[in-house]
């Protein structure tokens, strides 16, 4: 039996972080409720972070930023290594922490926690690379002249991060920025603050300077005023398309430089060679995990039509056994939504797009212990129409369509039909086929008969309306830096 918060003891979250000392807000009536998302019971409570304690975070960040980025890289690496370490050693707080805000099943809550790990010490790797942080020569036709390229850490960054992987996205974001050289300002999401409050404690007891790393606490109020802040010099946002433009806009007025990585509406493919029960194994997964609140979902199934009915029959199968349920049931597959608004914004579009037409195939079930909580069953719908709002948009729940197709093309044209471009997966025994779905398909990165592994050596970001630039990997610490060049009389 899992040790949770107990609830009759309330929490209080300070409004900031800045400079390695809490902050409390003012004004009692700027908290806001922090909720079991399995139960549905407050359990604490968080203050809102004020224009002048926004100011004073990002003048924090701002003050440290000189020093940090002097720091040699490999000293940072050895800070990044030591955070990787603490968050291992601490790796029952933080999963117990995710499971009671978020309701994520144990296995989830675990993955997320290693995930967050493996990040820090990639970037830690990243910077005892000597070479990927000293200036490079250049060949100039002139010989009496010498260049050289360098990048320079672009300062101070403003990381603003959702709720639906709490810690994960905060990991992605934070440790290629400290590994450039940048100080920055953390804006977690209101509904999933404690964990990443934990994760910032970790990151103190590190050892890394005040000032580097400085939080404040609100909602979309609060990330306006801090994209907008002139001592900002990059923003990295994750969230919606439509907020994600609303950043980008902000951005334009003193052109700040920006990562976003918004929605997606992805596709999986089953050919007609594919192994069916290895194929629908990946569409849960990519379709239900997280409770479908994932930019990544694959929720858009295609199918050849020569296995259609066996796959729907299998899936169906499938579905009805995902056990949904709080973190502590037995069994547990499947979680709830992070909150009752966000429970009614899908089934409000679920509701949306029956009456447009699209019909249900079939679907899971709850039991009494989803009583209090956000949950949500898994639904399956069959062949919906092109321009249904559950084939088009974004759901970000448990709601999965299905396709039938007859050809490579189709299937390739229908998966790209869509203004987002984020990810896609392909089952196929079929080499050749792979590698030209990989080749055609417009997405960011493509699984071949895999399930969603994510690793922090492979970039991550898509496509059209999924996003600009890309997190992890190489590309994810040059994000954080300015390319520049130096020309110099060789005399």
């Amino acid at each position: 039996m899992l040790t949770l918060l107990a609830e009759e003891k309330l929490f209080t979250l300070p409004a900031a972080t800045i400079a390695g000392h809490a902050h409390q807000s003012a004004h009692a009536d700027t908290s806001t409720p922090i909720h079991n998302a399995s139960t549905g019971a407050t359990i604490g409570w968080q203050q809102q972070a004020s224009a002048a304690q926004i100011d004073a975070a990002v003048r924090a960040a701002h003050a440290a930023l000189p020093a940090w980025r002097a720091t040699a890289a490999a000293t940072r690496g050895d800070l990044l290594k030591k955070i990787a370490e603490l968050i291992e050693s601490n790796r029952d707080r933080l999963a117990e922490m995710q499971m009671q805000v978020s309701g994520k099943p144990p296995f989830e809550a675990g993955l997320d926690v290693s995930d967050a790990a493996a990040t820090f010490d990639y970037y830690a790797g990243l910077c005892r690379d000597a070479a990927l942080f000293a200036p490079e020569a250049i060949d100039l036709p002139d010989h009496t002249i010498t260049g050289e390229r360098f990048y320079e850490s672009v300062g101070v960054a403003a990381l603003i991060v959702p709720w639906n992987f709490p810690m994960v996205t905060t990991a992605w974001k934070m440790a290629p920025a400290l590994a450039a050289g940048c100080t920055v300002v953390l804006k977690p999401s209101e509904f999933t603050s404690p964990v990443e409050h934990l994760l910032a404690a970790i990151i103190a007891e590190a050892g890394v300077p005040d000032g580097v790393v400085n939080l404040v606490n609100g909602g979309g109020a609060v990330g306006a005023q801090l994209t907008t802040h002139p001592l900002i010099d990059k923003i990295s946002f994750t969230g919606s398309t439509a907020s994600g433009q609303k950043v980008m806009q902000a951005a334009a007025q003193d052109m700040k430089r920006v990562t976003l990585e918004l929605g997606g509406k992805s596709a999986l493919i089953v050919r007609a060679d594919a192994d069916i029960e290895g194929a629908v194994t990946l569409a849960v997964g990519g379709a239900f995990a997280n409770a479908g609140q994932m930019c990544s979902a694959t929720a858009r199934i295609l199918v050849h039509d020569d296995v259609y009915r066996k796959f729907m029959a299998t899936f169906e199968t499938a579905v009805r056994s995902i056990v949904v349920g709080p973190p502590t049931g037995a069994d547990v597959t499947m979680g709830p939504l992070v909150s009752a608004a966000q429970r009614d914004r899908v089934q409000t579009l679920l509701a949306q797009g029956v009456d447009a037409g699209a019909s249900v195939a079939f679907s899971g079930q709850l039991d009494s212990a989803c009583a209090n909580g956000f949950f949500m069953a898994p639904v399956v719908i069959a062949e919906p129409a092109a321009d249904n709002v559950l084939w088009t948009d974004e759901v970000f729940g448990p709601v999965a369509c299905v396709k039938s197709f007859r050809t490579d093309e189709e299937a390739i044209a229908l998966a790209n039909d869509t203004r987002y471009g984020l990810v896609a997966t392909v089952v196929t025994a079929d080499k050749e086929a792979a590698r030209r779905y990989k080749s055609q398909l417009r997405a960011g990165l493509v699984w071949i008969n895999t399930p969603q592994l994510i690793f922090p050596q492979v970039c991550w970001g898509g496509l059209g309306l999924s996003g600009i630039g890309r997190e992890l990997g190489l590309a994810g610490l040059r994000s954080y830096q300015e390319l520049r060049h130096a020309i110099a009389d060789a005399n």
